[in-house]
C-alpha cells in the first residue's frame, strides 16, 4: 500500500471513529460556544476594539477547544491494544502521524467554521471582507496547531494526567504560531489586505508549519516506539 494511501486510510479511520462517537467534537464545540458567549457578556467593546481583539479572542478559543480534540487523537486507540496493533502494522510512523494530523486538522477547521459566524453574530462584526485570505490563515494556523498537538498527543498517550499535560506542553511551543495567526486574523477581520509589514507574520506562520511538520515526521517513530 502506497504512502499516500496509508495516510488516507488512517485519516478516514479517525474521521469515522469520531463521527460515530462525537465525544471530542461535541465537547470542543460546547466549550467554544461558552467561551465566546461569556466574553460577549463580559465585555462591551466598540467596533474598532472588537476588530483589535478579534484575532486574540478567536485563537484563544481555537487553542483551548482544539486541545479537547487533540487529546483524543491517540487515546481513542488504547482500548483493546489498538495502538499497539497500529504501531505493529506494516505502515510507516510518518503515514500514521500524517493521517491523524490531517483528521485532527479537519475537526479543528470544522470547529472554526462554526466559531467564525458565531463571533460575527455575538460581536456584530463583519468578518468576511477578506474571506479567502482569512481561510488561508486559518488553515495554516490550524495545521501548525494540529502538528504540534498530534505529536505530543502520541508522547503523552500513556500518562494518567494527559488531559493536563498536553496543553502544558504544546502551548509554549505554539506561541510563534499563535502570535502570527492572531495578528493576521485581526488584520483581515479589519478588512485590510495581506500586504506590507503584515507579510512578515505570514512568512513566520508558513516557516513554523514547514519546520515543525518536518521535525514531527522525523521524530514520530522514536515517539511511538520509544
Amino acid at each position: 500500500m502506497g504512502f499516500i494511501r496509508q495516510v488516507i486510510v488512517i485519516m478516514q479511520k479517525d474521521l469515522r471513529a469520531e463521527l460515530r462517537s462525537k465525544e471530542a467534537i461535541n465537547a470542543a464545540l460546547s466549550f467554544a460556544l461558552v467561551i465566546l458567549l461569556m466574553f460577549s457578556f463580559a465585555f462591551d467593546p466598540s467596533a474598532e476594539q472588537t476588530r483589535e481583539i478579534s484575532g486574540g479572542l478567536l485563537w484563544i478559543v481555537f487553542a483551548f477547544a482544539g486541545a479537547l480534540i487533540l487529546n483524543r487523537s491517540f487515546s481513542r486507540e488504547q482500548p483493546n491494544d489498538c495502538l499497539d496493533a497500529l504501531i505493529a502494522a506494516p505502515i510507516s510512523g510518518a503515514a500514521l502521524f500524517l493521517g491523524k494530523a490531517l483528521a485532527n486538522c479537519v475537526f479543528v477547521l470544522a470547529l472554526e467554521a462554526v466559531c467564525f459566524p458565531l463571533f460575527g453574530i455575538f460581536y456584530n462584526t463583519h468578518w468576511t471582507a477578506q474571506f479567502w485570505p482569512l481561510v488561508m490563515v486559518a488553515v495554516l494556523g490550524t495545521w501548525g496547531f494540529t502538528v504540534i498537538g498530534t505529536i505530543f498527543s502520541a508522547l503523552t498517550v500513556n500518562l494518567r494526567l494527559r488531559e493536563v499535560m498536553l496543553p502544558l506542553l504544546i502551548y509554549p511551543l505554539m506561541i510563534p504560531c499563535l502570535m502570527a495567526a492572531m495578528q493576521l486574523t485581526a488584520h483581515l477581520i479589519a478588512g485590510q489586505p495581506l500586504s506590507g509589514d503584515i507579510l512578515v507574520w505570514l512568512r513566520l506562520l508558513i516557516g513554523f508549519d514547514v519546520i515543525f511538520t518536518t521535525l514531527a515526521l522525523i521524530l514520530i517513530d522514536t515517539v511511538l516506539v520509544g
